[in-house]
């Protein structure tokens, strides 16, 4: 069996930041992931992020990721690719297939940083080969460079769903149309202009009813909602589409966190069932931390941040570093996450975390 202080699952933004600064502060670290490449979700996200100059305004994902990546090297962690991790056992130890074998790794604490998996949407059709998820879709283009089909239907308005229809755009395809249940756009209008200037139509409460073909998608049927999402009769219309992408939104993946005996609770604003923690990252559960999308669904830097977080205070709990640097530099991650969940799209995120917490503290 082996041994490690810190033993990280996930190697995308959230745990490649906790091992950076908990490595950093002298801990000795592992990472695995199931992929055959870490950096998570970032590695297939070719656009610009903006916001703020100290959150990455105007660098691909691609780039941060690859810069995660060379900071990991530097301080020395260790990362193990197509290494599924199957099981999580007392002590803490996990159980992980690797290599063509199954084994067991003891650490002192462990971080889950599992992220998130894509909600599906049930609908006449919706089991035809054609139908999937947008971020498959982006992992196609992006990463293996095959483009999933000439004709595209977007179901879904929010920033997944309109990058994504721009990506296709650039890699070849014609996306028909975006459909968007609500009656308003919920991505940021920055990337709904980009598509319009193109020509893409975007239809607000409107959703996809109906998918046809013989081996595959070949038409979609789209219809017009009201304001409790029934169809409107008479408003369908007939897109001749050879793919449906489904930009539904998101689901912690907290598999792992339930076989360790975390508290878990349904937190809608969150995207699910997320573990409980407190604001070291800590869940209820003895030496389990988590990170990024498994404890609520954000975007790639608050996963950052929430992974420094978790490993300063690895560091700390292990007696790498004291109270008053630990605090210090937790304190500075924390009010970068302070900025980031401000405004429209974070301010019910932010409130959420807080009840989070509470609800963790206070049983």
């Amino acid at each position: 069996m082996k041994e490690v202080e810190f033993a990280i699952v996930g190697g995308g933004p959230a745990g490649l930041s906790a091992a950076i600064e908990a490595a950093r502060c002298g801990v000795k670290v592992m990472v695995f992931d199931e992929n055959e490449r870490p950096g998570g979700q970032l590695f297939k996200q070719i656009h610009k992020f903006f916001g703020s100059r100290e959150h990455g305004a105007g660098i691909r994902g691609i780039d941060i990721g690859s810069q995660l990546l060379e900071d990991a090297e530097k301080y020395g962690v260790e990362v193990y690719l197509n290494a599924a991790v199957w099981g999580i056992f007392d002590g803490p130890q996990l159980g992980i297939c690797a290599e063509h074998r199954v084994f067991r790794v003891k650490a002192k604490k462990v971080l889950l940083a599992t992220g998130a998996s894509e909600n599906a949407l049930a609908f006449s059709g919706w089991t035809l080969p054609g139908v999937i998820g947008a971020g498959a879709a982006q992992t196609m283009i992006n990463i293996h460079r095959v483009l999933p089909g000439r004709r595209v239907l977007m179901v879904g308005s929010g920033n997944v769903g309109l990058i994504i229809s721009y990506q296709l755009l650039q890699a070849g395809a014609q996306v028909e149309a975006v459909v968007e249940a609500l009656p308003h756009i919920t991505g940021y209008g920055v990337h709904a202009s980009k598509l319009r200037r193109c020509g893409v139509p975007i239809l607000t409460s409107h959703t996809v009813k109906e998918a046809t073909g013989q081996e595959r998608v070949e038409r979609a049927i789209i219809v017009e909602v009201d304001h409790q999402f029934e169809p409107r009769p008479g408003t369908e219309r007939d897109l001749a589409v050879d793919t449906i992408c489904l930009a539904v939104g998101l689901t912690p993946m907290a598999e792992l966190a339930w076989l360790a005996g975390c508290r878990i609770a349904y937190i809608p604003e969150l995207g699910g069932h997320a573990p409980l923690h407190d604001d070291n990252m800590l869940t209820t559960a003895e030496d389990i931390y988590v990170a990024g999308d498994l404890t609520g669904i954000e975007e790639a830097h608050t996963a950052i941040e929430e992974g420094r977080v978790a490993g300063i205070a690895v560091a700390e709990s292990l007696g790498y570093i004291d109270f008053t640097r630990a605090f210090e530099l937790k304190q500075q991650a924390k009010d970068h996450l302070g900025a980031l969940r401000k405004g429209p799209f974070g301010e019910k995120r932010a409130q959420a975390k807080v009840r989070m917490i509470e609800r963790r503290e206070h049983p």
